[in-house]
């Protein structure tokens, strides 16, 4: 049996980020939203699961599809639809956008449109808080396409060699844009190649957003008690929307919809709503949608940055 509060609060999460992204999507064609967008539906247990297991002073880093990272780790909500619609209230003043959302007040440090890039970053954030001897947790979220770059396989070993006190998490839904992994790495074998740099990794195969949780709670705690170093978590997962956009892509060839309807069908809210009473999940569903809805007009109302804006914020020698 699984703990009833730790089960409400996973559902209020996940179906939070889930209807937030269906309204994005269905808001997207108008042109209000003045960015791009990478879509987490699917996704969304993996940022749920560690972000539940970590205080709000731990930090995260994570990458262009980071709606769910952000609002799981308690990003504020209007100020995220305020950004991506380009308005002065943003979480970046609505210079940002949906590609590049922090919340330093609950410990979202950023995401980036370049892919790996906050990787390095956050080892060198994790090595800081090593020096002086902190207990914040330090967690590194990216994709498979991740470990292709070079800044992936410096920061592993980097990481491992100081023995720095960071949890990575790989969210491989099996497609860098249109390659299948497969397709760009001879064996099916990460956690194989992480561990050759002398890091424990693990990977859970199917949408558990229960062992996700556990092994961030088992391995932050661990971090806090200064007992290890990197530790990196591979979790399958599968994006049901195209690379970047509202839209579904199964048209375009290089994934079928029969392969999707496996991880549609094992769909981690429908399995959390399964464990709650309708008078529970109800009330919850109904406290989001009313919190969604004043997200979204509190970024219609908001004015768009004046043109001084654009000299603010700079850096200069």
């Amino acid at each position: 049996m699984h703990d009833e509060q730790l089960v409400e609060r996973f559902y209020r999460s996940i179906y939070r980020i889930r209807r937030v992204e269906e309204e994005i999507a269905r808001i997207y064609p108008t042109d209000k939203i003045k960015s791009p967008v990478h879509l987490s539906i699917g996704q969304e247990y993996i940022s749920v699961g560690v972000c539940e297991a970590l205080n709000t002073d731990d930090i995260v880093f994570g990458t262009y599809r980071g709606h769910a990272l952000y609002l799981a780790k308690g990003g504020d909500l209007r100020s995220m639809i305020a950004e991506l619609y380009g308005k002065k209230t943003g979480c970046t003043k609505g210079k940002g956008g949906s590609m590049h959302l922090i919340c330093k007040g609950k410990g979202v440090m950023g995401t980036s449109a370049i892919v790996g890039s906050t990787i390095p970053v956050s080892v060198g954030y994790a090595l800081g808080q090593k020096y002086k001897n902190s207990d914040i947790v330090t967690v590194s979220f990216f994709g498979d396409g991740a470990v292709d770059e070079g800044a992936f396989h410096e920061s592993m070993n980097f990481a491992a060699l100081k023995k720095i006190p960071i949890i990575f998490i790989c969210e491989n839904n099996l497609y860098a844009i249109h390659s299948h992994h497969l397709t760009r790495h001879h064996s099916d074998n990460i956690c194989e190649r992480v561990r050759s740099y002398g890091i424990p990794a693990e990977r859970i195969n199917e949408n558990d957003i229960f062992s996700i949780y556990e092994f961030a709670k088992s391995y932050s705690a661990s971090i806090r008690k200064k007992e290890i170093g990197p530790v990196f978590l591979e979790c399958l997962t599968y994006r049901w929307r195209e690379h970047v956009g509202p839209n579904e892509d199964f048209d375009l060839g290089y994934r079928s919809r029969q392969e999707a309807n496996y991880w549609i069908e094992n769909d981690s809210i429908r399995k959390l709503k399964d464990l709650l009473t309708p008078k529970v999940s109800n009330l919850i569903e109904s406290e989001i949608e009313k919190e969604i809805e004043d997200a979204f007009r509190f970024a219609e109302e908001s004015p768009f940055p004046d043109g001084n804006e654009v000299y603010e914020d700079l850096f200069k020698e």
